[in-house]
């Protein structure tokens, strides 16, 4: 199967919830849509699976017109960020729920009910009512339900949101081996960047309903096309700054000057937005042309392995994330030390105007 969405628009009385979303799901492809709340991935979905119809544009399934079908005519399956299963029903029978539906042989339903159960460990489990299953157990008992439906298209809407971060990072390490086992198109909304990498496959970023790059998922990452692709696809938030090459030197909107080193080498003279993420700045010199930044600590947080130092300079605010514990008091004035490699820059219209790519991300 594969998934053409062609010019595609969603508008709501005077609102505009999708805007001229144009891509190519192909299958067993995994599909992240990234974006934060209300950037369009839920709207989106909702128009993959038939919930809701284009206000102008088209949906092709194999080259076929499918953009007025309803979501039963679609061979589509859902699992939300709130999961649902039957709380009357047994872990076994919440699974089978949609073959009994369609009315299957009791050995197949057997049969699909025990591949799907073993692909997401839920084996020792299919006797249990949900109640009395872990977060994590009802959310795999839900996506079981989604997968043992074989359908061609697979649609996750942020499924791990309300778990906490230990059933979050066993799914996320599990997932891509499911999603691999299946050959169906896989769609999955987040807001986090790290859960985008971490799945891999593709990426499309959102941002206010429109699709600003879709591929590779480490690609976009590492070669966002503009601006708006680089913040939606950073956590930390992205650093800006404004900057102007003139010649061989670099003056900063934060005050004080470097040299036209990495990205800026190769960019014309002329004034740019500077992006940079917070793993990209550093309190050490390393002697390798790096720009310097008279910052003040607004404050440092210590995760154990790493810390987060939040900076001002002037108007501007940082990031940094720096490796293990960084006692910084708050109002200390420190120096920074940005590595002009590891820097985008993008011209006035936001568009990528330089990069060292093999070194900005």
């Amino acid at each position: 199967m594969t998934l053409v969405l062609d010019n595609v628009c969603r508008k709501v009385g005077a609102e505009t919830h999708i805007r001229d979303i144009s891509l190519t799901l192909e299958r067993g492809s995994l599909n992240v849509l990234l974006g934060a709340t209300l950037a369009g991935k839920t709207s989106l979905m909702r128009l993959m699976a038939g919930l809701d119809a284009p206000s102008s544009g088209r949906i092709l399934v194999d080259g076929q017109d499918v953009t007025g079908w309803p979501v039963q005519r679609r061979s589509v399956a859902m699992v939300y960020q709130q999961f649902i299963n039957y709380p009357s029903l047994t872990v076994y029978e919440n699974i089978a729920s949609p073959l009994r539906v369609a009315r299957l042989p009791s050995a197949e339903v057997d049969a699909r009910v025990q591949d799907a159960a073993r692909l997401l460990k839920l084996e020792p489990y299919l006797d249990r009512k949900p109640l009395n299953l872990s977060g994590g157990q009802q959310q795999r008992t839900a996506i079981a339900r989604a997968l043992v439906k074989r359908a061609d298209l697979v649609l996750l809407d942020e499924p791990l949101a309300n778990l906490d971060y230990k059933l979050r990072e066993e799914l996320r390490e599990e997932l891509p081996r499911v999603f691999a086992a299946s050959g169906a198109i896989f769609v999955y909304a987040t807001t986090e960047p790290s859960e985008a990498l971490l799945l891999g496959g593709n990426t499309v970023t959102l941002f206010e309903g429109r699709a600003t790059q879709f591929g590779r998922t480490p690609l976009v990452y590492r070669h966002p096309q503009d601006l708006v692709t680089a913040q939606v696809f950073s956590d930390p938030p992205l650093n800006t700054l404004r900057a102007s090459k003139t010649g061989s030197t670099v003056a900063l909107s934060t005050g004080g000057q470097g040299p036209a080193a990495g990205a800026f080498a190769a960019a014309p003279d002329g004034e740019y937005t500077v992006g940079f993420r917070a793993h990209h700045l550093g309190f050490e010199s390393t002697g390798r042309d790096e720009i310097a930044i008279p910052v003040k600590v607004s404050l440092a947080e210590i995760t154990g392995s790493e810390s987060y130092v939040h900076l001002s300079a002037g108007e501007h605010r940082f990031v940094a994330l720096v490796a293990g514990v960084t006692r910084l008091q708050p109002g200390a004035a420190v120096t920074a030390y940005l590595d002009p490699r590891h820097v985008f820059l993008f011209d006035e219209r936001g568009r990528l105007a330089a990069a060292d790519l093999a070194k900005a991300a």
